[in-house]
């Protein structure tokens, strides 16, 4: 979607329009990333690496420039590291005879100088990534020993996670939901954890805290998960949970054919109420982070997660689509997220809207209302809007006026 629609969508959201241009006017792309004249299979090392990073991922592109220079390229190497485990896991051409042993094995490949793999992904961005590897490997390999070490100990255990659920056609129950999403996000936060204590930035306490560092890549798979639904079973894959899912229907695949049905919604519904449980862990985990770039880095996904969450609940096109929350939205939140209060108004704003929308005749109702307003209680009584609140007509005319002019600039 252009620049232009997406300008459209924010028409009675101001500042959602001036955070677009700010984000992709204003210097915040990096500049190893941006501007780049060369192509990307002919770059060395780092400028490989952070230009790859913003093919297979844009949005943590961006999220991993909030971080201290410290970090930045351990945790950038360490998504690579992770994307091309995943990207492994996901080729469904793969035999699970080759398949399985990269899972197992895959920590010790990073060790190895020249390691590479051609014909390997389902997008030209992750065959790039996976035929030229060996660039990971040698900045992998450059870092501190402790960087190495949290990155090596967390491949080797979500390498062992996938090769269990590899051969899975779907997720049976919640706590096995809860278990496939720990060996794919949960061991993330346990990783990133231990990366920032290794820095030195947060105490090392921080890498101790397992059960919430866990509960942050919680919710933010549980979150995807429910949203992808018609993506992913267009692609043969099933991750919502058969105890919840066959409540409401014979097959899966049904609430795609029946969006508007009260049992499809009824599944929906219940799937978000239970991420719902994840946030009072996130709230304390980011109110553990001490250094305000971290703080960034972790909240940012967090408020997106919850926005989206605030626009799945209860809405019929998570099965006919993709349901995404504005890009001028995703703008603002990166720009704007800064500190715990904005987190904590813009988690109220969000829980609210949800509680807005709560059907009485919803299965889940009494137990979303209980989850929302056990989440608000946490959050303490609002103090400033951040996304809400009432929009000043005059700024609309303005916005409105300045938008015509941009559209017809052909932006």
């Amino acid at each position: 979607m252009g620049l232009g629609a997406e300008i459209c969508k924010s028409i009675l959201h101001p500042g959602e329009i001036v955070s677009m241009f700010k984000l992709k006017y204003g210097g915040y792309l990096p500049k190893t990333m941006a501007s780049r004249k060369i192509p990307i299979a002919r770059m060395a090392g780092r400028d490989f690496c952070y230009a790859m990073l913003n093919r297979v991922s844009r949005s943590f592109a961006l999220v991993i420039q909030q971080l201290p220079w410290e970090l930045r390229d351990p945790i950038c190497i360490f998504y690579l590291v992770l994307r091309g485990l995943d990207t492994i896991e996901d080729d469904m051409k793969l035999d699970m005879k080759e398949k399985g042993p990269l899972l197992i094995e895959f920590h010790n490949i990073i060790e190895k100088d020249g390691w590479a793999m051609s014909g390997v992904g389902d997008t030209d961005d992750y065959r790039l990534l996976m035929r030229q590897f060996d660039k990971v490997i040698s900045v992998y390999k450059s870092l501190k020993p402790g960087y190495k070490a949290a990155i090596k100990l967390i491949t080797k255990k979500m390498g062992k996670g996938m090769y269990d659920f590899a051969e899975k056609m779907g997720v049976d129950s919640l706590e096995e939901w809860d278990l496939y999403c720990h060996y794919v996000a949960g061991l993330v936060g346990h990783g990133l954890s231990a990366l920032f204590s290794a820095s030195k930035l947060e105490k090392p306490s921080l890498a101790k805290e397992l059960d919430i560092s866990n509960t942050m890549g919680l919710f933010l798979q549980k979150t995807n998960i429910i949203r992808d639904y018609l993506e992913d079973l267009e692609e043969g894959r099933i991750f919502w949970p058969k105890a919840v899912w066959s409540k409401y229907s014979i097959h899966l695949s049904q609430f795609r054919d029946r969006p508007y049905d009260a049992r499809s919604l009824a599944c929906l519904n219940e799937l978000v109420t239970n991420a719902l449980s994840h946030i009072p862990g996130c709230l304390k985990y980011m109110k553990m982070i001490e250094d305000p770039m971290n703080f960034r880095f972790c909240a940012i996904p967090q408020v997106m997660a919850i926005a989206t969450l605030a626009e799945v609940y209860n809405n019929p096109k998570v099965f006919q689509g993709v349901v995404k929350i504005r890009k001028g939205l995703s703008c603002k939140i990166i720009l704007e997220t800064k500190d715990f209060e904005y987190v904590r108004s813009s988690f109220r704003y969000f829980l609210n809207q949800i509680r807005k929308r709560i059907p009485r005749t919803d299965p889940s109702s009494s137990k979303t209302i209980q989850r929302v307003d056990s989440a608000l209680r946490l959050l303490g009584p609002p103090r400033t809007s951040c996304t809400g609140g009432i929009i000043n007509a005059s700024l609309i005319a303005t916005a409105v006026v300045s938008t015509g002019y941009l559209l017809t600039q052909s932006i």
